[in-house]
């Protein structure tokens, strides 16, 4: 893979100023307060979900489960930064994340969150290595030293011998593997996962489910996935079930 410049992101107008954004720790790490997405459809106006509350410790592995279009990708986004709610706010560690700057929630997400799609988003076009190195040249780390810890984190989830292969190359369980390195490979603190293995058969799901406990141990994370899988969610710590814009324990 070329060593590509980064565009610099615009600087913003003023300096930033975080201090607006920065609350009082408190023993919830993940907290979503007043949770409201609509969507507007022609003349209706469709409701995800209405004044959602949630509070996820730190180090704790939820399981989000529920219906079909329950809400429950949009509620990840939420959590992630990847969307805006219509209303509520969304608190991760320190930081209450809608009152960053586009820039500066953008940084924190490749900093502190790490991201698993349901299909991956593997890029066909780079190698196994060059998808897991994508955050830290995005965080605008070396070359080289996004190469090593690319490869290392690689080893770590059993693909040692296979980061010179494009995603087409792999199965779907390693390009499920390659999806997780790439999600860890920044040392997030945070874990969202959207249907982890949901394409995948019961075999490699299940090895998939037991690389991700193992992860979430040994990197020390909070994570929150959602899953239709019912034993996913059996080695999560606690299940949370979405169905008609309310949120319970499972």
């Amino acid at each position: 893979m070329e060593n590509r410049e980064l565009a610099e992101p615009e600087a913003p107008a003023h300096p930033v100023d975080l201090r607006s954004s920065i609350l009082d720790p408190r023993s919830s790490f993940v907290r979503a307060d007043g949770l409201t997405k609509t969507y507007e459809s022609g003349p209706r106006r469709v409701v995800v979900f209405e004044n959602l509350s949630l509070e996820i410790s730190e180090g704790e592995m939820v399981a989000v489960v529920g219906p079909s279009g329950a809400g429950k990708s949009t509620l990840l986004h939420l959590l992630g930064g990847l969307d805006r709610p219509t209303k509520g706010t969304v608190k991760v560690g320190e930081f209450d994340i809608f009152k960053l700057t586009d820039v500066d929630l953008a940084r924190f997400r490749n900093g502190e969150i790490g991201f698993i799609f349901q299909f991956h988003h593997l890029l066909p076009e780079f190698t196994a290595l060059e998808n897991t190195m994508m955050p830290l040249l995005i965080g605008r780390s070396s070359h080289r030293a996004a190469r090593e810890r690319a490869g290392s984190i690689l080893k770590s989830v059993g693909l040692a011998d296979r980061g010179t292969h494009r995603p087409g190359e792999l199965s779907g369980g390693e390009q499920a593997r390659v999806a997780l390195a790439r999600a860890l490979v920044a040392r997030p603190r945070l874990l969202l996962a959207d249907e982890p293995t949901g394409d995948l058969d019961s075999k490699t799901s299940d090895s998939i489910h037991s690389l991700l406990k193992e992860v979430h141990r040994s990197q020390k994370l909070t994570s929150v996935i959602v899953t239709h899988n019912e034993r996913l969610a059996s080695v999560c710590d606690r299940v949370l079930h979405l169905e008609d814009g309310r949120l319970r324990n499972g």
